[in-house]
C-alpha cells in the first residue's frame, strides 16, 4: 500500500498544530544527517538570513524543519526589507518566495539645476544627503533630506536661486580744475564693468549722470552706476565728480569808473577792462588779469577827477583835453544880462546831475571882446582864449547861442534860443555811444533823477 497520501493528510492536520521554532537545527545544517534520519521526506534548504531573524511552525515538530509545509516567518533588522515577510516550504524542495533581507532603498534623488548634493549612504536607508548650490546662488527650501523607513526621502529637492547681487565698483575721481578762463572741466574716467557671482549674466551698466569726457561745471556732481542680473538683482555704487574753480579775491568798479570783466570775473583766466566816467582820468591798469596763484595781475585802478588846465594859450589845447572824455555845451550870450542866457543858465542849475551823468561840461562865454569873460564852473578863461574859442566854433559875440560838441570834437546841434533840460538830455541820448554808457550806468546802478 502506498503511503504517500497518508503523509500529506498527517502533514495537512499538523500545519495548526506546528510549533515556533528558530531557525536553527540541534545538529546544525547537516542535510547528509537529515536525509539519514528522515529518509524519504521531502524537505527545503535551510534559511540562512542576514541582516534579520526566522522563525518557523513545522507540520511534524522540531526535527522536521524545512519539511514540506513548514512556514517560516521572516523579519528583517531596521533598515532593512524582504519581498515577502512569510515563506512556505513547497513540495518541489524550495521555499516559496525570495526571503532575503535587503537595505531599504529610495529613489534616487534629481540633481537641483545650480547645484548639487552630498549624502552620507547613497540612497540607501538612513542616509542623509545635504544639498549646496553653486557660487553665486542661494538655497530655497530644505538643506538635507533622510531616506525614511518607507523609501521616501524627508524632503523634497530645493532649488538655488540667484539671489546675490551683482558687484560693481565705482571709479576714484579726484577733484578737477576748471582751465583758464573756464568755469567747467573735462572729466574722463572708465566705464567700471559689473561682476556676477552666479552664472555671469549681466545687463547693460546704467549710468546717472554726466557720461565721461564730459564738462562738468562748477561744485559737486553725484553720479552712480547701476546693473542688473538675468535673475532681476540690483547692484549700485555711487562716487562724485567735484570742479573746483580757481578765483581771485573780487574786484569792485572804481569811483567814478566802470569795470567790465569776461568770463566769470573772477575766477582763473578773466580779464577785467575798467574805464572812467567822463571827466574822471584813470590811474592804474587799464586791465588785470587773475592768475593762478589767486592774485590779480597790475595795479589798483582808481579814477581822478579830470584837471582842466585852463592856462593853455588856444583854443584847440583846451578842448582836446575833453577828447573821448566829456561833451561840451558852449553857452555865448553878449551880456550876462542877456535874457535868453539868464533863462537858459537857471534851467541848467537844477539839472546838474543830469548833466554829469551824460558827461557834459558848460562853458560860458559871456560879452564882447575885449570885454568878454569865459568860465567853466569857477575857473575863468581868459579874454582872449574865450575869443578862439569863439572863433574856431563860429559863435558870434553879439547875439544869444547855445553849442553842443559830443566827445569826439564834432558841432552836433546848435541852438539860438534857449532849450529845456529834458529837450537837452533827450538829443544826446540818442548818440551812439551814449547807448553804450547808458547800459554800462544802468549795469553800476547809477540813474539820477534830475
Amino acid at each position: 500500500m502506498d503511503m504517500w497520501p497518508l503523509v500529506l493528510l498527517f502533514v495537512q492536520l499538523c500545519l495548526c498544530s506546528g510549533y515556533e521554532g528558530s531557525g536553527q537545527y540541534a545538529h546544525g545544517d547537516d542535510e547528509d544527517w537529515l536525509s539519514r534520519r528522515y529518509k524519504g521526506t521531502p524537505w527545503c534548504a535551510p534559511i540562512k538570513l542576514k541582516h534579520g531573524d526566522v522563525s518557523c511552525r513545522a507540520p511534524r515538530g522540531e526535527h522536521y524543519r524545512n519539511v514540506m509545509g513548514t512556514r517560516c516567518k521572516i523579519r528583517c533588522k531596521q533598515g532593512y526589507e524582504s519581498q515577502n515577510s512569510e515563506v512556505v516550504c513547497m513540495a518541489n524542495k524550495h521555499w516559496s518566495s525570495n526571503y532575503a533581507c535587503r537595505e531599504i532603498r529610495c529613489p534616487k534623488l534629481s540633481m537641483p539645476a545650480n547645484g548639487g548634493y552630498k549624502c552620507s549612504d547613497g540612497s540607501y536607508f538612513n542616509s542623509r544627503c545635504e544639498f549646496i548650490c553653486s557660487p553665486g546662488f542661494s538655497l530655497k527650501g530644505y538643506k538635507t533630506a533622510t531616506c525614511q523607513y518607507n523609501k521616501v526621502w524627508s524632503a523634497d529637492v530645493p532649488t538655488c536661486v540667484d539671489m546675490d547681487s551683482p558687484k560693481i565698483k565705482c571709479p576714484t575721481v579726484k577733484d578737477k580744475w576748471a582751465e583758464p578762463g573756464k568755469l567747467t572741466a573735462r572729466v574722463s574716467w572708465d566705464t567700471p564693468e559689473g561682476v556676477d557671482t552666479a552664472d555671469g549674466i549681466l545687463t547693460d551698466v546704467i549710468l546717472k549722470g554726466k557720461v565721461p569726457k564730459s564738462d562738468f561745471p562748477e561744485g559737486l556732481h553725484k553720479m552712480s552706476y547701476t546693473v542688473f542680473d538675468r535673475a532681476g538683482n540690483k547692484g549700485s555704487c555711487r562716487f562724485t565728480v567735484r570742479v573746483r574753480v580757481r578765483r581771485c579775491s573780487p574786484l569792485f568798479a572804481p569811483d567814478n569808473g566802470y569795470m567790465k570783466c569776461d568770463s566769470d570775473g573772477d575766477n582763473y583766466g578773466a580779464t577785467c577792462e575798467f574805464k572812467c566816467t567822463g571827466g574822471y582820468d584813470l590811474q592804474g591798469s587799464v586791465a588785470r588779469v587773475c592768475q593762478y596763484g589767486f592774485t590779480w595781475s597790475g595795479l589798483d585802478t582808481t579814477c581822478t577827477a579830470m584837471n582842466i588846465n585852463v592856462g593853455v594859450r588856444t583854443a584847440a589845447a583846451l578842448l582836446d583835453q575833453f577828447y573821448e572824455k566829456r561833451r561840451l555845451l558852449i553857452i555865448s550870450a553878449p551880456t550876462a544880462a542877456n535874457h535868453n542866457y539868464r533863462f537858459q543858465m537857471t534851467n541848467l542849475q537844477h539839472a546838474q546831475c543830469g548833466l554829469d551823468l551824460r558827461h557834459v561840461t558848460v562853458i560860458e562865454l559871456v560879452g564882447i571882446y575885449p570885454a568878454q569873460i569865459g568860465r567853466i564852473r569857477h575857473r575863468l578863461l581868459t579874454p582872449a582864449l574865450s575869443l578862439q574859442i569863439r572863433l574856431q566854433l563860429q559863435i558870434p559875440q553879439r547875439s544869444f547861442q547855445m553849442v553842443l560838441v559830443d566827445k569826439q570834437g564834432m558841432d552836433k546841434q546848435r541852438y539860438p534860443f534857449p532849450i529845456t533840460a529834458a529837450e537837452l538830455f533827450t538829443t544826446i541820448d540818442t548818440f551812439p555811444l551814449r547807448k553804450d554808457e547808458m547800459v554800462l550806468q544802468q549795469e553800476a546802478g547809477q540813474n539820477c533823477q534830475s
